[in-house]
């Protein structure tokens, strides 16, 4: 079966697209928009996908590019969820990991309630209660 979208390697999305995909799945609450397209322009790796010139599906990987690396942002369109391009931009960043992080890389991300089957497929583990992951979001009043 032949792909009927494009894959796009680093080549983040516009600030619009990556408005329209995080809406897409009720992130808009969560996001900074002020900053994301500077967020997104400093990813060290990003891979997007689109279908008839429309953003569907992206995903990156930010961090230090030596020691850490967070894989951010993995967000597919409603309409195409369930398709296999999730585990496609996985892939693509999984293997940009083993490709370019050195031994004993820490690799990290953050999964979406009831996602998190999906990210074991890729040996990511949840290391409770021995190791606590945590997080703040900066709120300035």
């Amino acid at each position: 079966m032949a792909k009927d979208y494009e894959v796009l390697f680093n080549t983040p999305p516009t600030l619009e697209e990556y408005i329209y995909l995080c809406s897409s799945v009720g992130w808009e609450e969560y996001m900074n928009f002020d900053v994301a397209e500077i967020s997104l322009q400093n990813s060290l790796f990003s891979v997007s996908i689109k279908k008839e010139n429309k953003m569907i599906e992206m995903g990156r990987i930010v961090g230090d590019g030596a020691i850490y690396f967070y894989i951010q942002d993995v967000v597919v369109h409603p309409a195409y969820q369930g398709d296999g391009i999730g585990k496609e931009i996985m892939n693509i960043l999984m293997n940009y990991i083993e490709e370019n992080g050195p031994n004993k890389a820490f690799v990290g991300l953050f999964a979406s309630e009831g996602k998190e089957e999906f990210y074991q497929k890729y040996d990511f583990i949840d290391y409770s209660p021995n190791m606590t992951g945590m997080f703040k979001v900066n709120i300035k009043k």
